[in-house]
């Protein structure tokens, strides 16, 4: 996926804020999407709920199967009401949340001292497991490559030292991260749209 503009990416969060109210308040899928040459292109993506300082869903897709503006539309209901750590969104809730997505590039083949924290999310696989971290994760927290590779294996339900085993395979990835706190001015961010959004549905 190729670096995306401010005003892509404000489409995005909108889209994203669309299909969030969409799910919580009429438990429907958005009907359109765009499907321009930029969200047409097929990518993966991650959205990510916030609630304050507390995270309230996250959910996406790999390895863009579908075009990017429908992965983001998909993920943004996901995380709402299927993020399976957490109840679903209540509509009293949505002026609260805020939403962050990571557009990302296509997974490759590491070795541990390849993973630099802060800029690759990883993948950790086994078999028919498998667990992925984004790579704000290991930059908020602080982790080396080490932990990093521990706690996504752990997230993969393997022992924290799985990623020594030859049958581990380990994959990075960067992500565009970006969220409507970027954008306080946009329409995406502002609070009548997360209140309401009668104006456009």
């Amino acid at each position: 996926m190729s670096s995306l503009g401010d005003r892509e990416k404000q489409v995005l969060l909108d889209l994203a804020r669309r299909a969030l109210i969409a799910a919580v308040r009429e438990n429907q899928s958005l009907p359109e999407v765009p499907e321009d040459t930029n969200f047409g292109e097929h990518a993966g993506a991650f959205v990510t709920l916030h609630c304050g300082r507390r995270l309230r869903g996250c959910i996406g897709q790999l390895n863009g199967r579908e075009p990017l503006a429908r992965v983001v539309a998909e993920s943004a209901a996901s995380a709402a009401l299927n993020d399976p750590r957490f109840r679903p969104v209540r509509e009293n809730e949505l002026t609260g949340i805020q939403i962050e997505l990571s557009v990302l590039s296509s997974p490759e083949d590491v070795t541990p001292s390849e993973i630099e924290t802060g800029k690759h999310g990883l993948i950790v696989s086994r078999g028919w497991q498998r667990g992925v971290l984004l790579p704000q994760v290991a930059a908020e927290r602080g982790w080396d490559a080490q932990r990093f590779l521990e706690e996504t294996c752990a997230k993969a339900g393997l022992e924290p030292d799985a990623w020594k085993n030859p049958e581990t395979r380990i994959q990075a990835f960067t992500a565009e991260v970006f969220g409507e706190e970027d954008f306080p001015t946009s329409a995406a961010g502002s609070a009548a749209d997360r209140s309401g959004y009668s104006s456009s549905t």
